[in-house]
């Protein structure tokens, strides 16, 4: 079984690349870190970065997890190959655009291209955001499959992550670690990224954020709200690209494993999606940049 430590990134297409960047500095609030051929580079917390803007086609291109060290790399792209999945080893260009050790690249079942990398670098330094979000991490990522219960036994199966809850037939929420969700699958007619989640601090950072949102005229896809699952206050917003951002703030944690039994929640049920009965429409997904060369996948 593969051992997922963490989330890394996200590395996502913008066609046009000074736009996506403005949003994420000026309204999302993340810090720019540095920009070079091509790549944008954004951080909320101790990574050098979370999301990575590429000039080009606008789409995701890959999503990353961490692993614990080169054995770990070695031991998963065995088990994949074995589950019959198209498996890349990273070159050392693209490691060194991801700002990792080492990596490899593969694609789930379903389309989505995941990275799994060894020694993401730390930024010891303090981040200096571009507004006053409230943002103390980068918190969680989604990923679209039109199966979410077969996109739940591939996780589950393969991966050390454990399904938290169930929004029957419309997501699987799972953990890594004791915070109620790091990865989710939401059901999409395409591979894609459903959302980025930002946590903040505070339920006013987010009602502040939602205030400044809206004085933007930045488009609120949902909330703000309360998720039964995860209990956490929500906050939706699109930028551009096609990509949704997400603040949240109070997200449950699962200390017990043995003893947490994951529920099911009807989602035309009332609060099953937002215990304040806002509106639940689903929201948007970037689309997953499909590889055709061996250039793609770096």
């Amino acid at each position: 079984m593969i051992e997922l430590k963490d989330i890394a990134y996200v590395r996502s297409g913008a066609a046009d690349l000074r736009t996506a960047v403005d949003f994420a500095t000026d309204i999302v609030g993340l810090e720019l870190v540095e920009e070079s051929d091509g790549i944008a580079y954004l951080r909320a917390d101790q990574r050098h970065h979370c999301l990575a803007f590429v000039a080009g086609e606008s789409g995701v291109i890959s999503s990353g997890f961490t692993l614990r060290d080169l054995d770990a790399l070695s031991d998963a792209e065995t088990e994949l190959e074995r589950a019959g999945l198209t498996v890349k080893r990273g070159s050392k260009e693209g490691a060194k655009s991801r700002h990792v050790h080492e990596y490899l690249a593969f694609e789930d079942p379903f389309g989505n291209r995941v990275d799994l990398v060894v020694g993401q670098t730390t930024t010891p330094t303090p981040v200096k955001f571009n507004r006053t979000a409230g943002i103390t991490e980068f918190g969680h990522m989604c990923l679209d499959a039109p199966d979410v219960d077969e996109a739940g036994r591939f996780w589950t199966t393969h991966f050390n992550a454990k399904v938290s809850d169930w929004v029957t037939g419309a997501a699987c929420l799972m953990r890594i670690d004791p915070v109620h969700h790091k990865l989710a699958v939401f059901r999409g007619d395409r591979p894609g990224l459903c959302h980025i989640n930002f946590q903040v601090e505070s339920i006013d950072d987010v009602m502040r954020s939602w205030h400044f949102l809206e004085e933007k005229g930045v488009e609120i896809e949902q909330g703000p709200g309360r998720h039964p699952q995860s209990t956490a206050i929500f906050l939706y917003f699109k930028g551009p690209e096609g990509l949704t951002y997400e603040y949240s703030y109070g997200v449950r944690r699962i200390e017990d494993d043995a003893a947490w039994t994951p529920r099911w929640f009807d989602p035309e049920g009332p609060g099953a999606i937002d215990m304040w009965l806002g509106p639940k429409a689903r929201v948007s997904t970037q689309y997953q940049i499909p590889a055709r060369d061996d250039a793609t996948w770096d």
